[in-house]
């Protein structure tokens, strides 16, 4: 074979290579467009975009609704209970200014008691008036929710009791009511006044000894 026929054959399979790469390049660059055309969305997937769009925009709206829902539901439970509260407070504590007044007739009525001889029997039938006026009365402020404080012989409780004086009793344990000088009274478990009572005190301690 000669130089000449070597160099051709050469050529020509250079020229045979260059073909073969445009071929590819040239299905390449079909294969890219092919793609790029194929991402251009129809107009039945572009109205179903807008609906999967418009459901999720939609979805968002209803969570944020039924949140702010649960939020108001909650608000008006609490204004409710709250209102409650406060009708049952007032519907309590109405007749407190009403039973601190009256509690001044109950008080007149056991002092009038207290200064009738029931054993004469000229006083009988006005101790017997008095007894049943006093007792009507009780009953009265009882149905309203309205309770006496009668601690004698009981421990001392500041929270319900006002000592007025403390005594030196012997037998008698410190801090004990030895002596009720007004009865207090409660509104519906609510103190509206103290008792006023005396208080039995320790022993002095005989510092000669």
């Amino acid at each position: 074979m000669t130089n000449e026929s070597t160099q051709n054959e050469a050529a020509q399979d250079v020229a045979n290579e260059e073909v073969v790469n445009e071929t590819e390049q040239v299905v390449e660059e079909q294969a890219v467009e092919g793609q790029v055309e194929g991402e251009v969305l129809s107009p039945e997937q572009e109205k179903i975009n807008e609906l999967e769009l418009a459901l999720a925009t939609a979805q968002s709206t209803v969570a944020d609704q039924k949140d702010s829902v649960i939020r108001a539901k909650a608000e008006v439970d609490n204004i409710r209970r709250r209102a409650a509260q406060d009708v049952e407070k007032a519907r309590k504590f109405a007749l407190e200014k009403f039973a601190g007044e009256m509690l001044t007739t109950v008080d007149n009525l056991e002092r009038a008691l207290q200064s009738i001889d029931k054993d004469d029997e000229a006083q009988k039938a006005m101790y017997e008036g008095v007894e049943l006026t006093y007792q009507g009365l009780l009953s009265s402020l009882e149905k309203s929710g309205i309770s006496a404080v009668d601690p004698q012989d009981q421990p001392f409780n500041p929270e319900l009791h006002q000592a007025m004086s403390m005594q030196e009793v012997p037998g008698v344990a410190p801090n004990t009511v030895i002596a009720v000088m007004q009865k207090g009274y409660e509104l519906n478990g609510r103190l509206i006044r103290p008792a006023m009572v005396m208080v039995s005190k320790a022993p002095a301690v005989d510092t000669q000894a």
